[in-house]
């Protein structure tokens, strides 16, 4: 299986930069989940720009019907 990491990266939220993962899902997803975290494409727009993306953010964010 190939990364289309080009059409990946067209449905990607991160505003974090300098970020090697973008558009490479199953790199973004091992390593947020190491983190206890989720990717930024778990998360609104206004949520993923506070870089909060725990487990306990998303929860709160469900909790709002956020998400």
């Amino acid at each position: 299986m190939q990364c289309n990491q080009e059409d990946n990266q067209a449905g990607c939220n991160c505003t974090y930069e300098p970020c090697p993962r973008k558009g490479i899902c199953c790199q973004c997803i091992q390593y947020h989940m190491k983190m206890r975290q989720l990717p930024a494409c778990a998360f609104p727009d206004d949520a993923e720009k506070t870089y909060d993306r725990s487990f306990e953010h998303f929860a709160r964010l469900v909790g709002e019907k956020r998400v």
